[in-house]
């Protein structure tokens, strides 16, 4: 039975999938907070600004 606990076979396997799930899960999150009206209006403020010609 201890083999079975011992075995480390596939567990990069698992790590990567939590890695790649957290990841997705952060690009959510950030997709619905650039989506809000307020964080659109604030960067197109900074775009605006930044495109200006002194």
């Amino acid at each position: 039975m201890k083999e079975l606990w011992d075995d480390e076979e596939g567990a990069s396997t698992a790590e990567y999938a939590i890695v790649t799930m957290a990841a997705v899960a952060i690009a959510g999150v950030l997709v619905a907070i650039m989506r809000s009206g307020g964080v659109q209006s604030l960067l197109n403020g900074i775009i605006e600004q930044a495109l200006q010609v002194p």
